[in-house]
């Protein structure tokens, strides 16, 4: 999969890392802003409008949904306008979002503005990071997927304080404008400098790489592949129940332990989650993915049922510390379970199919807890379905496959 495999990837003069880094910073803003900071999009126009929780809730849903259709043709992307070209198309939409949530003034533009973030989840998100990693390294492969995603938890603990620090000194609509200049600075000379595929290679629709002697891969056969349904299910079903306690995870806690509090926790958690990340990548080759992945989820569901029980800002805080823990693993175990049951050569294809399945039904999840919480008038009920839902997932994780179905699925056709 990698060109100039003679390369020791260890040396800090290899490119890759230089590659990392870039993605590390795509991984920070698209991440803070896109997933992180929605928590205070929430927050904040509920106070600056006075609009529904529900409402801005369906806005993310929707923001999820039509990212979801669009990673499924990533790789084409890829083959056909370029990785630098998608990177920066992805940057600008992204761009564009943030400036719009900090003008808007009705609901439509609210809508606009998730529609743009799509576009730019999908230049700057986890199938296009993942992908080009992929290409570069071979040895170090979960070291640099675990440090390029630490930049999405870097996000969570830095810009997410830093844009409700903002907020109470200057306002949100400064805030969100003075954080899009730092990105566009920071971002955009790091795309433009080092990323790039290694030196003779391209990518081709269904995630192979010029001059390597590998079939193409249809989406069709990976849907036919146990080994990849077993993978992203319980994948997508553990991103739904996390995906609903980021977003409403201020809301929640804001009543309980007041608004600097709450930003301590946002910060807390995406802390213990580059924690997590760096371990799961430290010890990737020797640990089974599944058997961690199953694992993550169980302390996700045991740290949200303890936050349900209590009341007490310590306990809150410690609770928020063992979820984030397993955050970050949650979108680098894919990548893992794919390279090591699927294969290199249906890489890209098998990620934006699964990322697509898996982000369809994890967009629901902040819609699903805000209608819970509308009905019932707390988060109750709706933290405790996303328990039950963690622990169903860690269930599913651990069935694997035959031994027929894991050799047909390194021959995906």
């Amino acid at each position: 999969m990698i060109a100039g495999t003679r390369i020791d990837e260890s040396s800090p003069r290899y490119r890759g890392w230089r590659v990392v880094l870039a993605c590390f910073m795509m991984a920070f803003f698209m991440f803070g802003f896109g997933l992180y900071g929605q928590g205070v999009y929430l927050a904040e126009l509920q106070r600056a409008h006075g609009w529904p929780g529900t409402l801005i809730s369906a806005a993310s849903t929707f923001s999820f949904l039509l990212t979801s259709v669009l990673v499924i043709f990533t790789d084409d992307l890829l083959a056909r306008i370029g990785l630098r070209a998608l990177i920066l198309c992805g940057l600008s939409a992204l761009g564009a979002s943030t400036v719009l949530l900090a003008l808007m003034q009705t609901p439509w533009q609210l809508y606009l503005a998730y529609a743009l973030m799509s576009v730019g989840w999908t230049g700057m998100g986890t199938v296009v990071i993942a992908t080009v990693l992929n290409s570069w390294f071979e040895q170090r492969r979960g070291l640099a997927l675990s440090l390029a995603f630490n930049g999405a938890t870097c996000g969570g603990i830095i810009l997410v304080p830093l844009l409700l620090s903002l907020t109470g000194s200057i306002g949100f609509r400064s805030a969100m404008l003075a954080a899009t200049l730092a990105m566009m600075v920071l971002v955009l000379p790091v795309v433009v400098t080092f990323i790039g595929w290694p030196a003779g290679t391209l990518p081709s629709p269904g995630g192979r790489v010029s001059g390597a002697a590998a079939p193409v891969h249809s989406r069709k056969a990976l849907l036919a592949n146990a080994a990849f349904w077993t993978m992203v299910l319980p994948i997508a079903i553990a991103l739904l129940a996390q995906m609903g306690f980021i977003i409403h995870q201020v809301t929640f806690l804001e009543p309980l332990i007041g608004r600097a509090s709450a930003g301590l926790a946002v910060t807390i958690m995406a802390a213990m989650a580059i924690v997590g990340r760096l371990s799961l990548g430290l010890f990737v080759d020797r640990l089974d993915p599944r058997l961690a992945c199953a694992a993550s989820m169980t302390s996700q569901a045991a740290a949200l049922f303890v936050a349900l029980q209590s009341t007490s800002p310590t306990v809150l805080l410690a609770c928020c510390a063992v979820y984030g823990f397993s955050i970050g693993n949650m979108i680098t175990f894919p990548p893992l379970i794919i390279q090591r049951e699927i294969g290199s050569s249906a890489f890209a294809a098998a990620m934006g199919l699964g990322t697509s399945i898996s982000g369809i039904v994890s967009a629901f999840g902040p819609g699903i807890v805000g209608l819970v919480r509308s009905f019932t008038g707390n988060y109750t009920t709706a933290f405790a379905l996303c328990v039950v839902l963690d622990l169903v997932a860690a269930g599913v994780v651990l069935w694997r496959p035959g031994r027929r179905a894991e050799i047909a699925a390194r021959r995906v056709d």
